[in-house]
């Protein structure tokens, strides 16, 4: 099922794949998949994941939000507690709770790399403001509008921000935001890629012009391939669920995917089935088969 097909998402069943091996992993987006459009994780999203992990089949959160933000899945975790961050930056421990979070992988972007990143993209795009993201800080440039849920611990050019004796030198930077106030979304985004080339990885996960760049080959895929490795799971045995453009390359590498019936078109063509809405629980209603079958 395609983008150019008539059925609603509110009418539309999930489109399964027939599965060749087990599933040993699920790794699922949050905002616009696995959370509804208010930010909650439904009752019944919850049971469907405790469920999974009953059947032996391990969860990932796998998301763009920075660590800090993980809050909203921290109850959830059901004893496996590990969520791929800021779109394959780090993989943090959510064990320990709220505001005890643990880095156990983090792969960043090499200030050079970020600095590089703003200079071509000011010249391609002008009017592009930047925000850095650091493993526990946050910094903006003074025009950068109000998009996040938090005050910003510093005001200064990105290009004072990144130098080596820029606010919170001593941590890793996870990725740089990107915005711009009137440009199309996917048009900012093939600019970017064309203009950043490989001195760094360019995505994007909002509906507005705001970007998030990584450090080279850094996505949720690779990351997420570098877990599964770790624990002797193949890309067949992996089921995915993604919405946004930040989803593409996780959806195309897992044995299984799936598009959210809200999901961009480029998502869409990426996935190998498709499911209902965020807000209708289509994540849920997937996993829900999935164990039927088994």
């Amino acid at each position: 099922m395609r983008e150019n097909d008539p059925v609603t998402s509110a009418t539309r069943q999930p489109e399964t794949p027939a599965p060749t091996v087990p599933p040993r992993l699920i790794a699922t987006d949050l905002d616009g998949t696995l959370l509804r459009d208010d930010k909650s994780v439904s009752p019944r999203t919850v049971a469907a994941l405790a469920a999974a992990e009953e059947a032996g089949i391990e969860v990932f959160f796998v998301t763009g939000r920075p660590a800090r933000w993980m809050d909203v899945v921290s109850d959830h975790v059901h004893g496996h507690g590990l969520a791929i961050c800021g779109n394959g930056a780090a993989v943090v421990d959510l064990h320990g709770g709220p505001g005890a979070h643990r880095f156990v992988k983090v792969r960043e972007l090499a200030r050079e790399n970020a600095l590089d990143a703003v200079r071509l993209l000011r010249d391609a795009a002008p009017g592009t403001v930047y925000a850095v993201e650091q493993t526990y800080g946050f910094y903006q440039e003074p025009d950068y509008p109000k998009l996040h849920m938090e005050i910003p611990d510093n005001l200064a050019p990105a290009e004072a921000l990144l130098a080596p004796d820029g606010p919170g030198a001593g941590e890793p930077v996870l990725k740089i935001l990107a915005y711009h106030p009137s440009m199309d979304p996917d048009a900012f985004l093939t600019l970017s890629r064309l203009a950043i080339d490989d001195r760094a990885n360019v995505t994007r996960s909002s509906p507005s012009a705001l970007l998030e760049i990584s450090g080279p080959g850094v996505s949720k895929a690779s990351t997420l391939a570098l877990c599964c490795a770790e624990r002797g799971i193949s890309h067949e045995e992996v089921v995915a669920f993604g919405d946004m453009p930040n989803d593409v390359e996780m959806l195309t590498w897992a044995g299984q995917s799936y598009a959210m019936g809200n999901a961009h078109p480029d998502v869409i063509a990426a996935a190998s089935g498709r499911t209902v809405a965020n807000n209708e629980d289509g994540v849920a209603v997937v996993i829900e088969q999935m164990l039927e079958r088994r």
